[in-house]
């Protein structure tokens, strides 16, 4: 067993866990944090993206050893956050969300690369989230609502 402490959306935490206890579990089991979706298990589906320390990451891939001083942001985070309440407020308005499965880890996604690119072209949004899978949406409603996203920041 290992303690750990770290920020999760602006809260510090410290959690006692095993070293290997992915950061997925972590939110969901010991802090409650059910958004964060887990999907595939190994990396592939985007379903279980936050970021750590700004980045975009699959938290079904980081260990709790890795955790120690870092910050993270989930989708229960993104209310509070200028531009993550704008890609949740567009994308609902789109019609982005179906299942709802999925949409946290695209939000998280496109959360990251509006902190690096405010302005990006509908390819690079389509890069940018291409570590995520959905399997309602047909992505376009998605992509539009990113889009609004970036011209109501823009202003």
């Amino acid at each position: 067993m290992i303690s750990v402490t770290f920020t999760v959306n602006g809260k510090t935490v410290t959690v006692g866990t095993s070293p290997t206890r992915t950061l997925l579990d972590l939110l969901r089991e010991e802090l409650g944090l059910t958004g964060t979706k887990e999907g595939c298990g190994k990396g592939e589906c985007g379903a279980c993206t936050v970021l750590l320390d700004g980045k975009a990451v699959t938290s079904c891939l980081v260990l709790a050893a890795q955790l120690e001083g870092r910050e993270v942001l989930t989708v229960e985070g993104l209310a509070s956050d200028r531009i993550g309440k704008a890609l949740q407020d567009s994308c609902v308005e789109s019609g982005a969300v179906q299942c709802g499965y999925c949409i946290p880890g695209f939000l998280m996604a496109a959360r990251a690369l509006l902190q690096e690119n405010p302005h990006p072209t509908l390819d690079e949004i389509k890069e940018g989230l291409s570590g995520n899978l959905c399997r309602c949406t047909g992505y376009a409603k998605i992509f539009d609502g990113v889009r609004l996203a970036v011209r109501r920041l823009a202003k």
